[in-house]
């Protein structure tokens, strides 16, 4: 039996601080619809999807940063996603915002979802590897402050049985970490669903702002190809609120071959036919884990983080 997932990359341009909910889920349907009309069985969408890149300011109102958050998913304006979903039976990836409350506190996560193709959530993932800082930090030009917003993702990488094949889910930063791919290839991930919010400039190390594309590709393929897993990174891309945000949006194949790219930094959607046993080119050969790893000399990966004070 065949193990292709028709997958879609749905790119989105950029989400102005006063754009509704409605409005970019409205930009969403549009592509999936478009992905349907095409045969598709997945459509993927990029990080924080339903609003603006919001850790780019400090906002000293907890209701301010409330905004951003869902309490509920499917809510009221998402519900439409859910539905159309159902109705043209095709699965979907989302990232966004989520706020819980357990016995009354409230918790924030940089969360994404999976969608199966009949409209119900089969998976979460919350992000684990969270970058920028907590503080306001005026002489920057935005500010990035995952760090302030969000509590680290506590439900590991797990990987999820859809689509007759096995799926996993990380987000923006957790793409330059090889042991986000690898904990998933250890579980037999056979594709790997990412999006981002990435900004051009990087403000630490602005000598880097033009390896930003190079290093968004590089991260993606390798960890494709040392995992023998298909890795579907889609961004958030254009000039979002004075912020120029990278494209690239990518499908690339267990070999760590980029199969198809974005063009634009706006609303895209591009399509790859991924054959999942593909997957078995890599880990029967090179990398076949039984074989060829040897864990008892990986130790120090384990250890804890060193600290950073004096």
């Amino acid at each position: 039996m065949s193990r292709v997932i028709r997958t879609a990359a749905a790119q989105l341009g950029p989400i102005g601080r006063n754009e509704t909910r409605q409005s970019s889920v409205a930009r969403m349907l549009e592509l999936m619809r478009e992905a349907h009309a095409s045969g598709a069985q997945l459509v993927v969408f990029p990080e924080l999807a339903l609003t603006t890149f919001f850790p780019r300011w400090y906002f000293e109102q907890q209701q301010q940063i409330d905004y951003f958050f869902e309490t509920e998913m499917p809510g009221p304006e998402t519900r439409p996603l859910f539905e159309t979903a159902a109705r043209l039976g095709i699965g979907f990836y989302l990232g966004f915002a989520e706020r819980i409350i357990e016995q009354g506190v409230s918790h924030y996560y940089n969360t994404s979802i999976l969608v199966n193709r009949q409209g119900k959530i089969i998976g979460k993932y919350r992000k684990i590897h969270l970058p920028g800082h907590q503080e306001n930090e005026p002489w920057r030009p935005f500010q990035h402050l995952e760090k302030r917003y969000f509590e680290r993702g506590n439900l590991g990488f797990p990987v999820f049985d859809a689509l007759d094949g096995k799926l996993g889910m990380c987000l923006c930063n957790d793409r330059r970490w090889p042991e986000t791919y690898r904990v998933m290839g250890l579980q037999g991930v056979e594709m790997i669903l990412l999006g981002y919010n990435t900004p051009l400039h990087y403000p630490l190390a602005p000598a880097h702002d033009h390896l930003q594309n190079f290093h968004n590709h590089l991260v993606m393929q390798a960890g494709a190809y040392q995992n023998g897993t298909w890795v579907v990174g889609v961004a958030k891309a254009g000039i979002e609120e004075g912020c120029e945000l990278i494209g690239q949006s990518c499908i690339i194949a267990p070999t760590g071959e980029i199969m198809v790219q974005c063009d634009t930094l706006e609303d895209e959607l591009i399509i790859e036919d991924c054959d999942l046993d593909r997957c078995r080119e890599i880990r029967e050969n090179i990398f076949n884990f039984s074989l060829h790893r040897e864990p008892q000399d990986y130790q120090l990966i384990c250890q804890p983080k060193l600290s950073t004070e004096a």
